[in-house]
């Protein structure tokens, strides 16, 4: 082989090297678990925030906590949309619509707000 050919194929087997791999995990869409993940942490955060479940009231913390493990049971989940409709929504045993008191002493449903938030995620405005 002469010299050019020997360039040639090392500058083969350089180029994939060279070249960019796959975008990193910042550039691509979040799994629905990373989905589900993202808006408990993003609930558990909401340091001046109440919980409200069957009548009690819960800091953001404590809520987070009662969300996940009420997800780590329901094997059926498989999207963030589920998630809310299905874990974030109402008590289970009460049928009453879980709420959110925030500072200002405004209150959302549970779901009304984690369906805003997802949305924001979904546009990249959540991480």
């Amino acid at each position: 082989m002469r010299a050019s050919g020997i360039l040639c194929a090392a500058w083969l087997l350089f180029i994939p090297s060279a070249t960019p791999q796959c975008s990193s995990a910042a550039d691509r869409p979040l799994t629905e678990i990373e989905k589900i993940e993202s808006l408990i942490q993003h609930f558990e955060n909401l340091k001046e925030a109440t919980f409200i479940r069957n009548g009690s009231d819960y800091n953001a913390k404590t809520a987070a906590k009662f969300l996940r493990g009420k997800w780590e049971k329901d094997k059926q989940i498989k999207t963030a949309l589920e998630f809310i409709e299905k874990i974030a929504t109402a008590s289970s045993t009460s049928g009453k619509p879980y709420r959110i008191r925030f500072k200002d002493s405004r209150e959302l449903n549970c779901a009304e707000y984690l369906k805003l938030e997802l949305n924001r995620l979904e546009r990249g405005k959540l991480r």
